[in-house]
């Protein structure tokens, strides 16, 4: 199978360098066709090449540019899996983040998503894979509640879950090691336990 992705250039770190800090128009328009070439088009090669190796992942899109400096500094992209719920990527000059997410779910997901935690054998299952990822060297964070939601018991083993309204887990591979798709495969697949359990958990039907 013929790939598209080989990795990102030092042109392309040059280009992010030229963007860094608070860069005005006219230096991004001038690099913005470059930007483009180096930064941009290595991206959508490579979640072409990650549909190509498996179809679970064929639901990609890849970010363009916006008016703040944020999105030209950094080059996004998803692959949707439920919703609410998708894998996240950013390269920039601290390399490629790879994130599994579950962001801005409506109150009848979030719902759920507590029910889930709550119930023994679901509940354990999350925490097991939040622990494992962990101690795998991911960063778990997310939009977290002071207190537990009301109806849950403070006390409550998995409190510290029930207090989440959307749930990450990220990890950044340096770039020297992403030369083609296989490691980005690799850290999509780690996730993918967790990816599963948050579209069976939360994109059911919301309760009537």
């Amino acid at each position: 199978m013929e790939t598209r992705f080989r990795g990102w250039t030092e042109q392309a770190y040059a280009v992010l360098l030229e963007l860094d800090g608070d860069p005005s128009q006219q230096t991004r328009e001038r690099v913005r066709r470059d930007r483009e070439a180096q930064v941009r088009q290595p991206m959508i090669g490579l979640l072409s090449d990650l549909a190509d190796v498996d179809s679970w992942y064929e639901d990609f899109a890849v970010w363009r540019y916006a008016s703040t400096a944020f999105w030209w500094q950094n080059q996004c992209a998803i692959v949707r899996v439920a919703p609410a719920v998708e894998i996240g990527f950013r390269f920039s000059l601290d390399g490629l983040r790879v994130a599994a997410s579950w962001r801005y779910a409506s109150s009848e997901r979030i719902a759920l998503f507590r029910a889930a935690v709550a119930a023994d054998a679901s509940g354990r299952a999350l925490q097991d894979l939040v622990a494992s990822l962990a101690a795998d060297g991911h960063e778990v964070l997310g939009d977290v509640m002071s207190r537990v939601p009301r109806g849950y018991p403070a006390a409550h083993p998995r409190a510290a879950l029930l207090r989440h309204r959307s749930l990450v887990a990220a990890r950044v591979i340096e770039a020297e090691s992403v030369r083609d798709v296989r490691p980005v495969y690799q850290a999509c697949e780690r996730l993918r336990p967790l990816l599963t359990w948050l579209a069976e958990h939360t994109a059911a039907a919301a309760p009537a």
